[in-house]
């Protein structure tokens, strides 16, 4: 009535337990993320190959595995990350494979994404794109678009003439 159970040999019965060990760095384990406050103003590049947190200000680029980008800080430039969390502005390009907008976010620039979620309230003034392969390909140009220069504008009025000349007929 009380015995015990008797142990079963059948390897089909034996589960195993698999341990989640962490995504490897260049020293064998993850590092802390790099933090920039929002009194930190950068002119060029950063680049990381671990997480990066911006609050502050910078004109230029980064790369990085994953980028947040905190609500009082401004990116001018291009920000290309595995991961990338926006809730502050940016002024340029996003390429990511998981791409986020938060409701504070204010994106002027176009995304290049494998997947993106935007929540209610945030600011996009851009194209988006999906790509297998966002943080390699680069965002193609939309058809038929063209952009005239300051001194083609006597050339754009010219043209927009002759189409509205056109529609009339």
């Amino acid at each position: 009535m009380f015995a015990k159970p008797k142990k079963s040999d059948d390897p089909s019965t034996t589960k195993k337990i698999e341990v989640n060990k962490p995504a490897a760095g260049k020293s064998g384990s993850r590092s802390a993320p790099s933090i920039f406050s929002s009194d930190v103003t950068v002119q060029g590049t950063l680049r990381s190959d671990g997480d990066i947190q911006f609050d502050g200000h910078i004109e230029g680029n980064i790369y990085s595995d994953s980028v947040t980008i905190g609500e009082k800080a401004v990116i001018v430039g291009e920000v290309v990350a595995g991961h990338v969390i926006v809730r502050g502005r940016v002024s340029g390009s996003v390429r990511g494979r998981k791409v986020q907008l938060l409701a504070s976010a204010h994106v002027e620039g176009d995304i290049l994404h494998n997947g993106l979620a935007v929540e209610s309230g945030a600011y996009f003034d851009g194209n988006c794109r999906h790509a297998d392969d966002p943080l390699n390909d680069k965002m193609p140009q939309a058809p038929g678009r063209t952009r005239v220069k300051a001194d083609d504008q006597s050339s754009a009025d010219s043209l927009a003439g002759k189409a509205g000349r056109a529609l009339a007929s």
